[in-house]
């Protein structure tokens, strides 16, 4: 099923202004202005996007591929093991070399030890929880770079709200909207979730529906490895509503503005939001985007190096997508964060469920997209990011979460786990950052998710401090991140 996104709920107009706005005319906003003067300091603040930043890495990312790994895996039994500690931290899994000295892994990705010259390992992820030893409050965290006050007893979120942040692929498709007609934003092949809470961090939020992403989520369920080629392609069509519901509220916003009121009209001249109408129009339906999607297209030895999983095939449609215009693609790993079998929630289980099940799926799958984006000559153009939540405990056996774990498993760790970047002018064959000799806390170079986040805006040339207004029309940073410049060559 694809979902198109739109407006169902209060009608808004893209300048991100809801029609009580529209019609509170000469009067005075939540925050003290004028309409017409709030409409002046939100196209200002449209100019500040791509000022006041640069230096190495600025706007080199044309797209971004997000490969979120919900649930959390263990940074100790995939890309950075530990030798010489005690036998309840080190991995029960063997330590393999890179192809660069100091890139080793475990033997669970012997094809991404193959590929460790075209991209950064960052060694240092860390953050202080408050509550973040949740799932769904980490997740919303890493994907909006905002805490939430909205956490019920058990410690999960609530279910998604227009009052969220917005994911940051929304962000980056409001301010930089695809050059091409193209789905300017992809998730896939499921949805966040954790136990009940489905889909928090993954909406446009106070942005409103119109930025959501285009949510793929084909038929079938977790275990089943043959969805990505049950996608339909004559799925991709707008709602019988919505060409029609969009373009009447923007001549209704033209005739307001134009029957008489100046200031409004000054103010909003700026926008062309007639160019804008038929630009969003022209964006969701197109051939482009059809045969993007037509995985049958890629001859066989392509799908078999990406890997014949939802997962690996996932990231091959990420890589036809951003080959095709898109600006932005999420894969959620193909699992609930908080489950069974592949799922990185390894409390039980761990050695088997690592070593046949997700290890299998998650090598040739960021291998093969990193491998194919370069030998294509995409990958300097592309930012990718593999990154979960959190990590895990560095000694096995033992309760960080309230969590039962067996002798093997081991719970949530949010002070230190490991990312990779690559692309998007990111440094090929280097290690950023260094935990401690357990991985239970960066000993150099620390990264908060915030400023992994602020590195994605300052890749794709947007500053990471501009203003965007929230449900209440308050201003709101991107993030509160610095963006990490010795990651860029």
């Amino acid at each position: 099923m694809l979902v198109v996104p739109g407006d169902q709920g209060s009608v808004t107009c893209d300048a991100g202004l809801t029609r009580r706005e529209l019609l509170r005319v000469g009067g005075s906003s939540l925050i003290g202005l004028s309409l017409a003067q709030m409409l002046e300091l939100q196209q200002a603040s449209a100019k500040e996007v791509h000022a006041g930043t640069g230096g190495p890495g600025w706007g080199k990312a044309k797209s971004v591929i997000l490969i979120y790994l919900q649930g959390g895996p263990s940074h100790l039994d995939l890309w950075d093991p530990k030798e010489g500690c005690a036998s309840d931290v080190q991995s029960i899994f063997k330590s393999i070399k890179g192809k660069v000295p100091g890139m080793e892994v475990t033997e669970l990705l012997p094809n991404i030890a193959k590929v460790t010259d075209k991209f950064t390992f960052i060694r240092s992820m860390s953050y202080t929880p408050v509550g973040l030893f949740n799932h769904t409050a980490a997740m919303y965290q890493m994907l909006t770079g905002y805490t939430t006050d909205k956490v019920s007893p058990s410690g999960q979120l609530e279910p998604p709200s227009p009052k969220d942040f917005p994911n940051v692929g929304s962000n980056i498709t409001k301010l930089m909207p695809p050059s091409v007609p193209m789905l300017p934003f992809v998730m896939m092949p499921r949805p966040l979730q954790e136990s009940g809470v489905i889909g928090k961090a993954g909406t446009a939020g106070f942005l409103g529906r119109a930025y959501d992403p285009f949510y793929l989520y084909p038929p079938g369920d977790d275990l089943d490895n043959s969805k990505m080629d049950k996608i339909n392609a004559g799925d991709l069509a707008l709602r019988p509503e919505l060409s029609s519901l969009r373009m009447s509220r923007r001549q209704r916003l033209l005739n307001l503005i134009n029957g008489g009121m100046p200031a409004l009209s000054k103010a909003v001249e700026h926008f062309d939001l007639d160019k804008y109408t038929q630009k969003a129009l022209s964006l969701v339906v197109s051939g482009r985007a059809r045969n993007a999607f037509n995985l049958k297209e890629e001859k066989d030895i392509i799908r078999d190096r990406y890997g014949r999983t939802t997962f690996g095939q996932s990231c091959l449609l990420a890589r036809r997508l951003v080959e095709a215009g898109t600006r932005f693609v999420q894969v959620n790993w193909p699992k609930v964060a908080n489950s069974d079998r592949h799922s990185w929630d390894v409390h039980k289980g761990l050695p088997d469920r690592m070593k046949k099940l997700s290890g299998p799926m998650l090598d040739p799958g960021v291998a093969g997209l990193i491998g194919d984006l370069d030998d294509r000559g995409l990958l300097d153009e592309t930012l990718v990011v593999v990154v979960g939540e959190f990590g895990r405990s560095p000694k096995m056996g033992i309760s960080t979460s309230g969590n039962g774990n067996d002798k093997n498993g081991r719970d949530h760790w949010p002070y230190c786990f490991t990312s990779i970047v690559a692309g998007g002018g990111i440094k090929r064959g280097y290690v950023y950052g260094k935990s401690d000799e357990t991985g239970s806390a960066p000993v150099e170079n620390p990264v908060h998710p915030r400023d992994l986040l602020a590195t994605i805006y300052h890749a794709v040339g947007i500053n990471p401090r501009t203003l965007v207004y929230n449900h209440l029309n308050q201003p709101r940073e991107l993030v509160k991140g610095e963006a990490v410049l010795d990651l860029f060559a």
